[in-house]
């Protein structure tokens, strides 16, 4: 076990690590991860605030990033974490807009502006 500890902190120390921590391949998701953040935050609120089109246009845009994660040499795996984290969230959140919007009656909805 003390091995494997000092393997880590090798790794840690080695240069190609401290040089992928100043890389876009980290920084790019590490940003990105806002997005499904705030998505998971969101999942607790009234659906009645839940736009239709833009959660529509975060799972198409989480799905293309997925799949260019996963294409992309090397492969960056944070970023698709960060993507299909996303998409799973949009995807409720799609649900709850579908549930609320189409599937239940309107009695006692009031109209958003």
């Amino acid at each position: 076990m003390a091995t494997l500890g000092k393997k880590l902190v090798q790794q840690l120390k080695s240069k190609e690590f401290r040089e992928y921590l100043m890389s876009t391949h980290f920084w790019g998701p590490v940003a990105n991860w806002g997005i499904p953040i705030a998505a998971i935050a969101d999942i607790s609120k009234d659906p009645k605030y839940i736009s239709g089109k833009m959660t529509i246009a975060l799972c198409l845009y989480s799905a293309m990033f997925m799949r260019f994660a996963w294409k992309v040499q090397p492969q960056n795996m944070l970023l698709f974490a960060c993507h299909f984290t996303n998409e799973s969230a949009q995807l409720v959140q799609l649900s709850r807009f579908l549930n609320y919007n189409y599937l239940t009656k309107k009695e006692g909805k009031e109209e958003v502006k």
